[in-house]
């Protein structure tokens, strides 16, 4: 039981600071990057990497946690709650969906971003990039609500 506890607090706290730094990036850093705020390409190049490394290691905890919660909690046939039978167990399956999303598209991006910045251009990769992050903070924050109805059990009680 202890062990469902760690991997549930570590799963939302990578979670939250996963889906926290891509929402900041999306809000504030490639607007104003766009509008023409900074005047340096290395401080946008620190974040950009910094966002990737953040995207990376998040991404691979959550895939140990969650496969760790998934393999405790769910079956696959026979009794017990099941991965696909299941409506907590059918989130689950929603929430690796959006956590691939989540993962490309960051990278995406990132990669939109940097090439950009690598031709020491600011406001083009800033605009370019932006639609991509806005797209990746929606599924961020729907990621969070998943994990909120499946932590809570809130949809399967109004069913």
């Amino acid at each position: 039981m202890v062990d469902i506890v760690v991997a549930r607090i570590t799963h939302l706290v990578f979670a939250a600071i996963w889906a926290g730094s891509v929402f900041y990036v999306a809000l504030v850093v490639l607007p104003l990057a766009r509008d023409g705020v900074f005047n340096s390409t290395k401080p946008l190049e620190v974040v950009s990497s910094k966002l990737t490394t953040i995207s990376r290691v998040s991404a691979a905890v959550l895939f140990l946690t969650g496969g760790h919660l998934a393999g405790r909690l769910y079956t696959i046939g026979g009794e017990g709650q099941g991965l696909f039978t299941s409506i907590n167990g059918q989130l689950v399956l929603l929430m690796v969906v959006l956590w691939l999303a989540l993962a490309g598209l960051v990278e995406i991006g990132a990669k939109r971003f940097e090439s950009g910045l690598n031709g020491k251009k600011l406001r083009e990769p800033a605009r370019d990039a932006l639609p991509v992050f806005r797209v990746a903070a929606v599924v961020a924050v729907g990621l969070l609500v998943v994990g909120g109805l499946i932590t809570t059990g809130a949809f399967v009680q109004f069913l």
